[in-house]
């Protein structure tokens, strides 16, 4: 068992089992925090997403659910496990053919609200991934029915219904928020 009350260094942290059943552990400031568990619409999303966007991403890159990233959060060692990232192979890490947590800031980050979390959460950890390095960040809110993406020298754009999200870092690549949701199989009013 994992004692997240303890300060563990980056090494400690990768060392240790990760996943113990259905937690996940993401490192924040020393600890080992466990991550959010998703509910249905949560993971419904993840997979839309994650097939949009592995579609798109054939030849380019490769975008992958869950996996952790190594990043610096206000000089100390981060670990986040966000829903999924993506990384084009011009910036593929050397170790990227090994079993390992993600060594380099990702391309993009999709971040996923859960149940318990608000979006002023996820908008404070999309600024940290961007002072990471992180080139993008997308947080969708299932109740909003929304994607905002996060810049790292804009301010951040919300986007709803059929309006095409389109960025000039991932060219050809073009979604809706209607679409990721109709995707997923998510109503248009949520209970």
């Amino acid at each position: 068992m994992i004692q997240i009350n303890s300060q563990l260094t980056l090494q400690e942290f990768l060392e240790l089992s990760l996943e113990e059943g259905d937690i996940t552990y993401e490192l924040i400031d020393g600890q080992a925090i466990p991550k959010m568990s998703p509910k249905k619409f949560h993971s419904k999303l993840t997979r839309a997403l994650l097939y949009l966007i592995d579609e798109w991403s054939q030849g380019r890159g490769e975008v992958c659910p869950e996996l952790a990233v190594k990043l610096t959060k206000q000089e100390k060692d981060w670990v986040p496990v966000p829903e999924l990232l993506y990384i084009s192979a011009e910036r593929f890490p050397e170790d990227w053919q090994e079993d390992v947590v993600c060594s380099i800031p990702p391309d993009l980050v999709i971040e996923i609200i859960s149940p318990g979390q608000t979006f002023g959460q996820l908008m404070v950890k999309a600024i940290n991934y961007l002072e990471a390095g992180v080139l993008r960040v997308l947080v969708v809110d299932s109740k909003a029915r929304s994607i905002t993406v996060f810049y790292p020298e804009t301010l951040p754009q919300t986007y709803m219904g059929d309006i095409q999200i389109r960025d000039s870092l991932f060219e050809g690549l073009e979604l809706t928020v209607e679409q990721v949701f109709n995707r997923a199989g998510i109503p248009t009013k949520i209970r």
